[in-house]
């Protein structure tokens, strides 16, 4: 009798030759729905991010739309403003109908108080996530305010999990990625996508004397007022000059703060930030969570090693011992910054591992990720 074959060991006959399946076209017409456009003063990481994706996915040919608070700057692509910068929550929907009117793609960008676009937009959704705000709410809103942190925490878990549940979400880092999971986010809606960095050019001159640069908006989080307290306990062993780059509604309180030493220089032009970076000895990021953490990929293009807390994104753009030093602790942290002062040779070794890291993200890198999540996410919806 014939040997029976199992199904699972049978192969297609000559006749009938295996394709693999094609891929899906991306979506033509996309639409960003985010918190502000680049060019805002309190545009940070994730306006540039957004305004990276747009750009290149521009120049890839899609027709792509920014809706946005606050003020509407002109691009390649299309700005729009939604109203103010709080009001624009109320008005999305209403100016994605008046203004926009359709898309094969809305990516709703979620940085804490949520759009709930998948409850009113009736096409494909994509949520792109920098980092989940659960322990910021109380940091930012405090005291009397704890009631509005209260809410604020429970709305942003329950856009994620609840009016997202149908829709892939793009973090932008693993620990983003598993900040999702925390909350409920099923492991198989989550796609990661880097952040890149731009080509730097040629390099500035290295500071002579012990230079020290940090970069970011002044809001609580970042904490900068505790950079400011270990600048005074290293300033007496490496001497040189810190310098703060960025502004924001802290800064006025942070300056009060600042001791000898200490600069502030506000918003910088992208020259000048190249030449800070490259001057710079290490790059300070006293975060206390980031999404990514941008400028630290910015400054490891210029081989400058960095310095940064073990918090969730940080921990993602610097590779411990390699490209810079995580901190586990105050103390720990202003002991790293001091021994990497003191020993040129080691600053060496990492700004030149961290430069050879950077290399690996590259923002058409970036765009590319995306525009492929963006086409499993409308192959994947059903009205």
């Amino acid at each position: 009798m014939p040997q029976h074959v199992p199904s699972t060991l049978r192969t297609a006959p000559p006749s009938a030759p295996q394709h693999p399946p094609a891929l899906p076209p991306p979506p033509r017409r996309i639409v960003f729905l985010a918190h502000r456009d680049l060019d805002n003063p309190s545009a940070g990481g994730s306006e540039l991010l957004v305004d990276k994706l747009a750009d290149g996915l521009t120049r890839l040919g899609h027709q792509v739309t920014l809706l946005c608070g606050g003020p509407a700057s002109f691009r390649d692509y299309r700005v729009v403003s939604a109203g103010g910068p709080y009001g624009h929550y109320l008005r999305a929907r209403s100016a994605f109908t008046r203004q926009v009117g359709d898309c094969d793609l809305l990516v709703e960008v979620c940085n804490g108080m949520p759009y709930l676009a998948p409850l009113w937009h009736r096409g494909p959704t994509l949520c792109l996530v920098n980092h989940v705000h659960t322990d910021l709410w109380k940091m930012r809103f405090g005291g009397p305010l704890a009631p509005a942190a209260r809410i604020g925490r429970r709305l942003e878990h329950w856009a994620l999990t609840g009016a997202q549940q149908r829709n892939l979400l793009v973090a932008v880092s693993s620990s983003t990625a598993h900040a999702l999971r925390a909350i409920g986010v099923e492991r198989d809606r989550i796609r990661v996508v880097h952040n890149g960095v731009e080509e730097p050019g040629p390099r500035a001159e290295r500071s002579a004397e012990p230079l020290f640069v940090a970069v970011g908006r002044l809001v609580e989080y970042k904490r900068i007022d505790l950079l400011l307290r270990l600048w005074e306990r290293v300033r007496p062993v490496t001497g040189g000059r810190l310098v703060i780059v960025g502004d924001g509604p802290e800064r006025e309180r942070l300056e009060r703060l600042a001791g000898p030493g200490v600069e502030f220089t506000g918003y910088v032009t992208e020259a000048e930030k190249h030449r800070l970076l490259c001057a710079a000895w290490l790059l300070l990021h006293p975060s206390a969570v980031e999404g990514w953490g941008l400028v630290v990929t910015e400054a490891a293009a210029r081989e400058t090693p960095s310095v940064a807390f073990d918090v969730p994104g940080l921990k993602d753009s610097v590779v411990d011992g390699e490209t810079g030093i995580l901190a586990r602790g105050e103390s720990s942290f202003a002991a790293a910054w001091c021994a990497l002062t003191l020993s040129g040779r080691q600053r060496e070794l990492m700004g030149k591992a961290a430069r050879e890291r950077a290399a690996q993200f590259r923002w058409d890198r970036t765009v590319r990720q995306f525009r492929a999540v963006a086409a499993e996410a409308v192959k994947g919806w059903a009205p």
